[in-house]
């Protein structure tokens, strides 16, 4: 039974501050983020908020990623407090007003006020757990919204399976100005490249791909730089409004160079959305799951390459134009792989590089080397 709240005279306070709900909205669904679905520690269901100076700082934690988000708040009384993240969430989203009120005092429950709109909810009790400290010694900055990009451009090639946890993260080197994000599934490889003035770092660490996908999520559609911080255990990426700290996968990545061919037997230049429109129209007669329906990429006197699927259900084919070099192409693949990364490459034009044999195929870029895509084929 939560008590009936007491004249403010008679209460000393734990916390009472005045904040935005819009910035606090946006505060709560970033920590969410980080909030445990299946813990057995109780408290890692909560949100903990702390009213420190002129900010109210809220953190979501699963002991393996953290997330901190700084709002600016009245604080007329500073403090600690743990909510349930789904109530707390609900509350603030559903409020009339943008001015919201949280208070907390040492005899009563939590008050949330706005405009009309009163609230009386229990606090969660217990410690909560303090997200790892990440010594700010090894360090490099870049663009959030290169960072951004990068991810998004790789992240879907990193493994699932929990058998291999080194697949399951992207592997992050920094060597002098060059950066490099890798992710490889087994089936197939993405290199995502980007050169950075006056760096000259050395540090290589595999970051879990959940943790990455977070990371895209909540740094800010902006040029602004957002800092990384490793350590041995972990990785901290902070943009001054949100930091993110993320437990690293120990081990060696895949030597994945080794796996990517020096030459080629066939070499085909051709428009990247016209390719990703004719395999999106093949692969409609396909249910993904079936591994056993490929996509037929096979060229056509040096000039057309036909795409074209076969099932239970139907058939497709379509003729592309183009520019082919060497042998003929005549090879099957997993029409997702093609598809996701086609739709993450920015480019109009690209090129397909095939060994022979029936051995994989590379998209590159046609000039350059900012992404590579390496994807084996089905076998026939």
């Amino acid at each position: 039974m939560i008590a009936r709240r007491r004249n403010c005279e008679e209460e000393r306070y734990f916390m009472n501050i005045v904040v935005s709900k819009e910035e606090l909205n946006a505060a709560i669904a970033m920590v969410q983020k980080a909030i445990s679905t299946r813990s057995t520690l109780a408290i890692l269901d909560g949100i903990l908020l702390e009213a420190i100076d002129d900010k109210l700082i809220l953190t979501g934690y699963d002991l393996e990623t953290g997330i901190e988000c700084r709002v600016p708040a009245s604080i007329k009384s500073g403090g600690k407090i743990v909510l349930r993240s789904k109530l707390f969430g609900d509350i603030v989203r559903k409020l009339p007003e943008e001015r919201v009120s949280i208070e907390k005092s040492e005899a009563g429950p939590v008050v949330i006020c706005s405009g009309q709109a009163r609230y009386e909810i229990d606090f969660m009790e217990g410690e909560y757990p303090k997200i790892p400290e990440v010594e700010k010694t090894k360090q490099f900055a870049i663009s959030q919204n290169t960072l951004r990009e990068m991810i998004n451009e790789t992240i879907f090639a990193a493994s699932n399976d929990e058998s291999r946890p080194i697949l399951n993260g992207i592997n992050l080197l920094c060597e002098g100005s060059k950066l490099e994000l890798v992710a490889i599934d087994g089936f197939r490889l993405a290199v995502r490249t980007e050169e950075m003035e006056d760096k000259d770092e050395n540090l290589q660490f595999i970051v879990p791909a959940k943790a990455m996908q977070e990371v895209a999520r909540i740094i800010e559609k902006s040029d602004e730089p957002v800092n990384l911080y490793s350590s041995h255990n972990y990785i901290l990426f902070d943009n001054g409004h949100v930091r993110l700290v993320s437990r690293l996968i120990q081990g060696e990545f895949m030597q994945y160079e080794a796996i990517i061919p020096n030459s080629y037997m066939s070499q085909i230049t051709i428009s990247r959305e016209e390719l990703l429109a004719a395999v999106e129209r093949c692969a409609l007669i396909i249910n993904m799951e079936q591994r056993r329906f490929p996509i037929t990429l096979k060229s056509e006197l040096q000039s057309k390459l036909v795409i074209s699927a076969a099932t239970d259900i139907g058939s497709a084919h379509e003729e592309l134009n183009c520019r082919i070099e060497g042998e003929e192409v005549d090879i099957d693949f997993n029409p997702r792989y093609f598809l996701e990364a086609l739709k993450n490459i920015p480019d109009s034009e690209i090129r397909l590089d095939f060994g022979g044999g029936g051995t994989s195929c590379v998209i590159r870029p046609l000039e350059g080397e900012k992404f590579l895509y390496l994807l084996l084929p089905v076998r026939r």
